[in-house]
């Protein structure tokens, strides 16, 4: 079945001879081209072009989606994208937090003032590449927290800083109303804050213990993992009335893969190579907002 798709190319720069080869990977790989527009802003430029292809199923978009990797260009990324979801009036954007949504891994910063940032930040690695299950990894890393004072919390906060676009990204997606969401697999005491500076609709994290003023090195609940980011795509998606091939999600490390493989389409933002792999289409370059061009937004 015939079908319409789009295909966003962004870069810190595009080149003609990039752009070339990037229409002979798409002819190549059987769409035939419809239009094509420039646009983006002075950090990065976006090309947006119009495809029929003659097998519009998920096999169809995948094995476009294969020909371009296979012919991909340094410096630019392609993202294949339903027309259907690019035009729908409603969408559902989450997104990871560490590392996607802000620039740091919060545990990290919190390990710094245990002396054990080294150290947590070789076992979040780890994680992030799918060798250690995330919730093991979570309670060993928190259990380092122990005694630290509450007060820490606070210093931490002041020292994460939001992805570059993040903010834009946010207020685009609400300005045009569709709704925006985060799920964690950090804490609750940083993401509060942001959430509610951003006007998320929906977020959500693990909770930090906190007795007598201090950490006690454990987490409340069952821990936020990529099992749990999936489950509540779902069940927000599903609250809004909004239909799973509306929906955008954006992460970068192995906790994400569920939810990337749920959505609409799912994004890897600078993320590890197993998760490049897999997702959609991938951002390699540190602006966030690159994925309004993907959305239509």
């Amino acid at each position: 079945m015939t079908s319409n798709v789009t295909a966003v190319s962004y870069g810190p720069k595009l080149t003609a001879s990039g752009l070339d080869k990037l229409r002979a990977a798409l002819t190549g790989g059987g769409a035939t081209l419809q239009s094509e527009s420039r646009g983006g802003d002075r950090r990065f430029e976006v090309h947006t072009a119009e495809l029929a292809i003659a097998d519009g199923t998920d096999a169809g978009i995948s094995a476009l989606r294969r020909a371009l990797a296979q012919t991909a260009q340094d410096g630019l990324d392609t993202a294949i994208v339903p027309a259907s979801l690019r035009a729908a009036p409603r969408k559902l954007l989450i997104m990871d937090v560490d590392s996607t949504l802000i620039q740091q891994e919060v545990i990290e910063l919190l390990a710094a003032y245990a002396g054990k940032r080294e150290e947590v930040a070789a076992v979040t690695e780890a994680a992030m590449r799918g060798e250690l299950d995330f919730a093991q990894s979570l309670h060993a890393r928190v259990a380092v927290l122990a005694g630290l004072p509450a007060a820490v919390v606070d210093s931490v906060r002041a020292e994460v800083k939001l992805s570059e676009g993040a903010a834009e990204l946010v207020a685009a997606f609400k300005a045009a109303g569709h709704v925006v969401a985060v799920v964690s697999g950090g804490f609750n005491q940083i993401l509060r804050p942001i959430a509610e500076d951003l006007g998320l609709d929906y977020w959500l994290a693990n909770e930090l213990e906190i007795v007598d003023g201090a950490l006690t090195g454990k987490v409340l609940g069952a821990v936020i993992d990529r099992a749990a980011k999936e489950k509540y795509l779902r069940e927000w998606a599903a609250a809004e009335g909004i239909a799973m091939e509306h929906t955008i999600a954006v992460g970068d490390g192995a906790n994400d893969l569920d939810m990337l493989g749920a959505a609409g389409i799912g994004v890897a933002f600078n993320a590890k190579p197993a998760v490049r792999a897999v997702a959609d289409s991938a951002i390699n370059m540190p602006y966030l907002d690159a994925v309004r061009h993907i959305a239509g937004v």
